[in-house]
């Protein structure tokens, strides 16, 4: 993912968005309310079937379309020189930290996220604000590790994830 905010000579190591297991829940919620939408219509007619739909499009629009955009906004990106964190829909959010600063890289992982490949990555950095958590970050142990030896200088590859 090439990103418009990158300094002069700096390059992309990794780049991201987070899981894709932020959408289950949406989908699932998605499939029922066009089902009790379905269900609820079927017998009616005229005004119900409007108040109905109308209903279905509210929730659907709050619980899937805007974590769906959510979930298309955030991303993680690990450069030469920083990690850039972007999040938001309407309000756009952003954390950068340079690399320097970042004194620990761990990772938690459940069993829900080791059988989907994914996990939470947490950056210790020397801000006020102690620590950055990712969550939701597909291959974590990779990131972890490339983020590892940006940090001791051993980065020299170009990797690029999905």
């Amino acid at each position: 993912m090439a990103l418009k905010h990158l300094n002069d000579g700096e390059r992309v190591v990794f780049s991201t968005r987070t899981h894709a297991k932020a959408l289950i829940v949406p989908a699932l919620v998605f499939l029922l309310v066009v089902a009790i939408a379905v269900l609820l219509s079927l017998p009616a007619s005229g005004v119900w079937v409007w108040v109905v739909w109308a209903l279905a499009a509210i929730v659907l629009v709050r619980f899937t379309l805007w974590p769906t955009l959510e979930w298309a906004g955030a991303t993680y990106t690990v450069t030469d020189r920083r990690l850039i964190t972007r999040s938001g829909v309407l309000t756009r959010r952003g954390h950068d930290i340079p690399l320097n600063r970042i004194s620990d890289v761990s990772s938690e992982r459940g069993v829900l996220d080791r059988m989907l490949g994914c996990g939470t990555l947490v950056v210790a950095d020397a801000s006020t604000h102690g620590h950055v958590t990712l969550p939701d970050v597909p291959d974590v142990e990779r990131l972890q590790l490339l983020i590892s030896e940006q940090l001791s200088g051993g980065g020299e590859r170009d990797d690029d994830g999905a």
